[in-house]
């Protein structure tokens, strides 16, 4: 048998890196998605058509929903709260915090931690709890930090029988997203797939209209824009504006905020 991974599968492109490194390692995928009341609630969908796209070439995944969205009402977030806007600008401004949904990636975490644990007793073999936080997240998000896991994950071995099989895999936690982005398409070779065509089933923005296009100016789509660029790629994504538009407007924005910083 292959080698065991669990993944949180989110829909976005860090999360589908991840994903393809797994595959791309010979690693049996088992992954979970949440609806938690998101306003991008249509990245379960994007998740969900490249699980087809991987089916099509011969890529089995097993993949789960799990409804999560009673918790709307229990997180205040800018991202779930329909009475809160998301906040426009760099991914590292203060105003981004209002993102920051309380205790999510702990939820998300013992969530998978138990499905780990169920499918390492199914299999009798270890299990690798694979996450795509990276090094862009850290600023922002405290429950994005290798701290943070580190002593969570210790939590979760003290409270649960047969953790000796079950280990913690943080394969992008000190990289961003233009190397996150590198690493998939090295990914994307091995496993002679379309780049293209799976980023295109993937989204960041935490704003995105009613049909479903990225706004290209909240601080997620900011970050994903600037990686694109740096490694010299257009983003297959269709966004409210044209590209030369939002990429325009992301450039400006870092310009400003690196700005702002060397004025603090």
């Amino acid at each position: 048998m292959n080698k065991i991974a669990a993944l949180c599968l989110s829909g976005g492109m860090d999360s589908t890196s991840l994903l393809l490194r797994l595959i791309r390692k010979n690693y049996k995928v088992f992954t979970l998605s949440y609806d938690y009341g998101q306003k991008h609630k249509i990245e379960i969908q994007k998740a969900k058509d490249n699980i087809q796209y991987l089916k099509s070439k011969n890529i089995d995944i097993n993949h789960k929903v799990v409804n999560l969205s009673d918790c709307v009402n229990l997180l205040s977030s800018s991202i779930t709260n329909n009475k809160i806007e998301v906040p426009q600008g760099h991914y590292e401004e203060e105003s981004m915090k209002s993102t920051f949904v309380p205790n999510r990636n702990a939820i998300f975490s013992s969530i998978l931690y138990g499905y780990a644990i169920t499918i390492s007793k199914k299999f009798n073999t270890n299990v690798s709890i694979s996450l795509g936080v990276h090094s862009g997240d850290h600023a922002i998000y405290p429950d994005c930090r290798q701290e943070f896991y580190d002593k969570l994950f210790d939590s979760f071995k003290e409270g649960n029988w047969e953790s000796d099989k079950i280990e913690l895999s943080l394969p992008y936690i000190n990289l961003d997203k233009s190397k996150i982005l590198v690493d998939a398409q090295k990914s994307c070779e091995v496993l002679n797939l379309n780049f293209n065509t799976i980023f295109a089933n993937t989204i960041t923005s935490y704003n995105p209209n009613k049909n479903g296009l990225s706004s290209g100016k909240s601080g997620s789509d900011i970050e994903r824009i600037l990686a694109f660029n740096k490694i010299g790629l257009k983003d297959p994504i269709k966004y409210i504006e044209s590209w030369d538009s939002i990429l325009k407007n992301a450039l400006e924005t870092e310009k400003r905020f690196k700005k702002s910083k060397d004025f603090q």
